[in-house]
């Protein structure tokens, strides 16, 4: 996930907005006591989700991997005054902390948090969707894209997480490595489908940015 040089990324940090003390407390919580913390979003892939947000002023938002709730606080920061978000994580393990953290930043109220299988419970979510952010396991990704797609508006924003997978998509796959190649067939088949324009941001880990016509 160490695309650039540290002293670079620290540079970076410190000409970005600070984060809310209540995000650096759920990052210093998530290292902790969480066997991958790494999985959190972080200052400068917050601070991106939650200017993102802000500019679409999203209504309904989706998010499909909640973990600890860092980019869920990010990607909330926009919501319009009517908005909602719904985050969906299958290991409930992770639902307090982010619970908590969402009534610390008050939040609580515009938050739904839904634990479970989300190939489950995308198809029971009657809403049409401003924003959906997939940061949850690679295997099903275009599972996702496509559970989602019908009912994101047009006009509307998918971002995929994880799109360069510590740069492993420029290497020969292993037939073992089913992550590799599931985020590998999912970037192929983006940058094939003609219904959306996207641009692939190497950024942290990659961030596959779409726009649906």
């Amino acid at each position: 996930m160490d695309f650039i040089d540290k002293a670079l990324e620290t540079y970076a940090k410190e000409h970005t907005t600070p984060e809310p003390d209540s995000w650096v407390e759920l990052t210093r919580e998530t290292w902790l006591n969480k066997l991958h913390p790494r999985m959190l979003s972080g200052h400068l892939q917050g601070a991106f989700l939650s200017m993102i947000s802000q500019m679409i002023n999203p209504d309904r938002i989706l998010e499909i991997g909640t973990f600890t709730g860092y980019s869920a606080l990010a990607l909330a920061k926009g919501l319009s005054k009517t908005g909602l978000l719904y985050t969906l994580d299958i290991n409930k393990e992770h639902e307090s902390l982010a619970l908590k953290h969402f009534a610390t930043d008050g939040i609580s109220q515009k938050v739904k948090m839904i634990i479970g299988n989300a190939l489950e419970i995308i198809p029971t979510l009657n809403e049409k969707w401003d924003l959906v952010f997939i940061d949850a396991d690679k295997i099903n990704y275009l599972e996702y894209f496509d559970l989602v797609f019908d009912k994101v508006k047009p006009g509307g924003w998918i971002i995929a997480d994880n799109a360069l997978w510590s740069g492993k998509v420029l290497i020969e796959t292993d037939l073992k490595d089913k992550d590799t190649a599931a985020i590998k067939e999912f970037n192929d088949k983006i940058q094939a489908d003609q219904r959306i324009e996207n641009m692939l941001l190497p950024f942290r880990d990659g961030l596959m940015l779409m726009r649906k016509k």
